[in-house]
């Protein structure tokens, strides 16, 4: 079973060589009490060691079973102390901080035994000693005599061939000795027990063969495996196959032995807690570092929270612009600034014109461009990485939102806002440049409009506005009305929605300028939210304040009859809810004191296009329906001067007399006919008795009278109300007149009309004179639009960030375009802001830095303490590797542990953290109106525990190797 050829092993000590086995051979059988006695330093324990493979021969060869091991590898050396070997030693070697349960499971861990097998196998061992009742007690709770039956347990439990006993009885008293030594002659029924001892007493009574050593030679046994054979006849071995080999080596693997890290963690968690103390100071030297680290990124944390907060809420005042005309302010001014510095090329003997105002001009008009919006709107909407980039994407139209109010005075335009023209502050002109611009004007600060429309991102408008009554509009038809964060509203929002009487403002400015005595009401008023909520608006499209009269279309608005009508047949807008921006909004979407919904725009859009109006200058492009005129082209541009227009309008009243005099006669004798003259001719197509018919219909006993009563009626009558339907503007004699007319002669009135409203468009087109509008400005003055053509778009990027991105999305659609459909934008918040993000990160990572020093020298603390441990722990070392630990197992148990402290300390450095977050923000509070809170992303905090555990096991990875490496026999001698 095991046999020793000529063992011989010598020890290297500085220049010498000491032999402690000279050439030891011996044959052991399977099951014997062997005794090995001689006097101290004469190779018993290092022949105890070399059977047992905690230390190497360095010459001759031990078989097991018959197969030699001269080539066994460390991992086969491991393994045949984990199954084949028990260690029994004088000293107990038990592990303090283990209990004596876990002592002895420790070898079974070792062989890959569940759980429940090891627990079973183990308390049987320790009933097989004697010891059943003191499983959960630790070493030092025991006798000598104990904690000695536990080593043998643990020498047991793996079911080893051999039990190797180093003085068992050297340390315990006479009676106990005898007790083991009994025990372990009741194992040798069934094991090869061998024992080094120096008591041949014992020896004498208790072995089965004894064996005597003298300077490193045997020189008696008592009991020799063949006593007529002095060396034993070597068989021949076998040269193995392939196929021997191959299950030699998974027999190998199968028998391998390994440590579980859960093994380890308990080992070393078992360990530390033995020395709490010094656990959690070390802990807490190493959890300095996640501490400042931990409140720089809670503090950046807060910050860039707020920043992102800003980002977002300014974003949504400052989006990117893109116009239908744009102009790039940076570019202008840069071509001024390079044309200047290259005119300055003169001597500086005399004083030079300057020429900036023509520069300014022709530098404007070049860098002025026309977009393409309508095919840039095709390619953001088929843009699917923009929804993620974006808080939404507003389409603005030219379409005026024309919104009046209704009181027993009249009728007050709400919106576009007239009141600082009225005021005398600015004049119309003015009034119309800030309206054109009024998109720019708001997010400047300085728009004339209380009205503005609302961005469509509800979740961005709940995180900036506090709904204090009411609700946020759902349907087209209804606004919300924005107060401050004081509930207040200014003064000119209230004269604006009429809530203040605006004409108490009339030509103030004028007369202040002027030096009269003037007042303007100072007092506060109140409303209620429920006086706000009640507030009615009419919008009413542009077209609907035109009316046609003799075939052009006049501007009703000074009318103020027509008006309250146009007013009253408008859409009603309803005040739905009343909003105050958050409290800890840094900027707010909605920059007017109205704000409405987006679909309101499309329905004002569907309104003006469906118009008669628009309708009819769509169908007619060449006229203009406001005067009637032909608009001027490039091909009848050259035919156009003073003279010529002089010549032609005297030739076309020439040419026109005869046409109007052939006209006349059919035209007069309608009229006449109409107004119920008997003198005038029965027009053609009309029976003598049809006519007297038409004439008894009248009820006139004169026909004479009746003539001049209805010419003077038709006179001064408005004949597009007769077209129209409309008899409101009509006197009473002009609607009696109306109402004694038959169905015959009201039809004929109005075909009358109709004709000379045709012919009066005729004569005007063709005049000779030209409208000096043209198509496009008045599609523009009626507010025509097409949905998918704006006339510009705002961009409201979610952040920083995703503005760059969408940037770059505008870029790439101008590389794939030609030069005319090339897109230039406007970004004024990139202006301001857009190196805030990366200062503020400059800064946090600075500070890491040097913060991170301290982490890496507490790193290295946990390494030098952690160095200390192995030094504390060798004996552990020795006797985990003599019951099979690998080296690697060795190393696995101290990186275990490094990982229990760097796990401990990032964990306190978080807590610590956490807690110290608190008057820290007390402090920002306190000191700052900065709404910003310091925290530690949850991210962030199992981040920096991962890096304090990798940090540790870095540190740790030397001592480590340094346990693994050392020899276990040395290390079984360290107390």
């Amino acid at each position: 079973m095991l046999s020793l050829k000529d063992i011989k092993k010598d020890y290297v000590v500085g220049d010498s060589t000491v032999s402690a086995l000279k050439g030891v051979s011996i044959d052991f059988r399977e099951n014997e009490f062997v005794s090995i006695l001689g006097p101290s330093g004469c190779g018993k324990t290092t022949l105890l060691n070399i059977i047992g493979g905690l230390d190497r021969y360095t010459s001759g060869d031990l078989n097991i079973n018959g197969k030699s091991t001269k080539d066994f590898k460390d991992c086969d050396w491991d393994s045949y102390r984990n199954h084949s070997i028990g260690f029994v030693f004088q000293s107990y070697n038990l592990i303090p901080h283990q209990t004596v349960l876990s002592n002895v499971e420790l070898a079974l861990t070792l062989s890959g035994v569940s759980k429940s097998e090891r627990r079973e196998r183990a308390v049987k061992a320790l009933e097989q000693v004697g010891l059943g009742d003191q499983l959960h007690k630790k070493p030092n709770q025991m006798s000598g005599g104990q904690m000695q039956r536990v080593a043998i347990a643990r020498a047991l439990v793996n079911e080893p061939d051999i039990l190797l006993a180093d003085e068992p009885t050297g340390a315990l008293d006479t009676e106990t000795s005898v007790q083991i030594m009994e025990l372990l002659k009741s194992i040798s029924k069934d094991k090869l027990i061998i024992m080094v001892t120096h008591n041949p007493e014992l020896a004498m009574k208790y072995s089965s063969r004894i064996i005597k050593l003298l300077d490193g030679k045997v020189i008696d046994d008592s009991d020799p495996l063949d006593k007529n054979v002095v060396e034993p006849i070597k068989k021949p071995e076998k040269e193995p196959t392939k196929a021997d080999k191959k299950a030699a080596k998974k027999e190998r693997k199968k028998l391998k032995t390994s440590m579980s890290f859960l093994t380890a963690l308990s080992l070393s968690r078992n360990n530390l807690m033995t020395k709490k103390a010094r656990t959690l100071l070390t802990s807490f030297a190493g959890s300095i570092g996640i501490i400042g680290i931990a409140l720089i990124l809670s503090i950046s944390n807060g910050v860039q929270f707020y920043i992102d907060q800003v980002q977002s809420d300014t974003l949504s005042s400052y989006p990117l612009q893109i116009t239908k005309t744009t102009a790039s302010i940076g570019e202008i001014m840069n071509t001024m600034a390079k044309n200047h510095e290259d005119s300055a090329n003169h001597d500086k003997d005399k004083v030079y014109s300057q020429n900036a105002m023509g520069e300014m001009i022709n530098t404007l008009m070049e860098e002025t461009k026309v977009n393409n919006l309508e095919k840039f709107k095709k390619y953001l909407d088929d843009n699917s990485d923009l929804k993620d980039l974006t808080s939404d994407v507003q389409y603005t139209y030219a379409t005026t939102l024309n919104v009046f109010t209704e009181s027993d005075s009249g009728v007050m335009q709400v919106n576009p806002s007239t009141l600082l023209e009225d005021m005398g502050y600015m004049s119309s002109t003015q009034m119309e440049a800030m309206s054109m611009s009024g998109s720019m004007g708001g997010m400047m600060g300085m728009g004339t409009d209380v009205w503005s429309e609302m961005i469509d991102n509800e979740e961005l408008i709940d995180k900036q506005y506090d709904v204090i009554a009411g609700r946020l509009p759902e349907k087209y038809n209804e606004v919300v009305l924005v107060v401050d964060k004081n509930n207040e509203i200014n003064d000119y929002v209230l004269y604006s929605l009429g809530l203040l009487d605006p004409s108490s403002l009339n030509g103030i400015v004028r007369r202040a300028m002027a030096g009269e005595d003037i007042s303007v009401d100072s007092e506060q008023h109140v409303y209620t939210y429920d006086e706000l909520l009640d507030l009615k608006f009419k919008v009413v499209p542009t077209p609907d304040l035109y009316k046609k009269k003799d075939g052009v279309w006049e501007n009703m608005t000074g009318d103020e009859s027509y008006m309250k009508k146009a007013v009253a047949n408008g859409t009603e807008i309803s005040v739905v809810g009343i909003l105050r921006p958050d409290e800890d909004a840094s900027s707010a979407s909605i920059s007017g004191a109205i704000g409405y919904r987006h679909d309101l725009m499309t329905y004002l859009i569907d309104e003006v296009d469906n118009s008669e109006i628009v309708k009819e200058q769509i169908a007619n492009p060449d006229i203009d329906v406001f005067t009637g005129l032909k608009f001027k082209t490039d091909e009848n541009a050259a035919d156009t001067d003073s003279s010529s227009e002089t010549v032609s309008d005297s030739t076309a009243d020439t040419e026109s007399k005869a046409d109007k005099t052939a006209d006349s006669s059919d035209t007069d004798k309608k009229a006449g006919l109409v107004a119920g003259d008997s003198s005038m001719e029965i027009p053609e197509g009309m029976t003598e008795e049809q006519y007297k018919a038409l004439m008894e219909q009248s009820g006139a006993s004169d026909t004479g009278e009746l003539a001049d009563m209805g010419m003077n009626a038709m006179g001064s009558m408005d004949m597009s109300a007769i077209q129209g339907g409309d008899m409101s503007s009509l006197t009473e004699t002009q609607k009696k007149y109306i109402a004694s007319l038959s169905d015959e002669q009201m039809e004929l009135m109005k075909q009358m009309l109709k004709e000379q409203s045709d012919t009066n468009a005729d004569q005007l087109a063709n005049s000779g004179k030209y409208s000096t509008s043209n198509y496009d400005n008045n599609m523009k003055t009626l507010g025509y639009s097409v949905v998918e053509d704006p006339d510009s778009i705002n961009i409201y990027p979610v952040d920083f960030a995703s503005k760059e991105k969408i940037i770059d999305i505008i870029d790439d659609y101008n590389d794939s375009v030609g030069e005319e459909d090339k897109i230039e934008y406007t970004d004024y918040v990139g202006l301001m802001m857009s190196s805030i993000t990366s200062i503020i990160n400059a800064i946090s990572y600075v500070l890491i830095a040097f913060v991170a020093i301290s982490l890496v020298v507490s790193s290295i603390m946990i390494g030098i303490i952690t160095y200390i441990s192995v030094l504390e722990r060798t004996k552990e070392i020795g006797i985990l590797r003599s019951i099979g630990a690998s080296k690697r197992d060795i190393s696995r148990v101290f990186n275990a542990e490094t990982v229990i402290v760097g796990f401990v300390a990032g964990a306190l450095g978080i807590i610590i953290s956490y807690l110290l977050t608190i008057p820290i923000n007390m402090i920002i509070a306190h000191l700052t109106d900065v709404p910003i809170r310091a925290s530690i992303p949850v991210s962030a905090a199992v981040i920096l525990i991962a890096i304090s555990v990798c940090l540790t096991l870095i540190a740790g990875l030397f001592p480590s190797r340094v346990a693994a490496k050392k020899d276990p026999v040395i290390a079984l001698r360290t107390e």
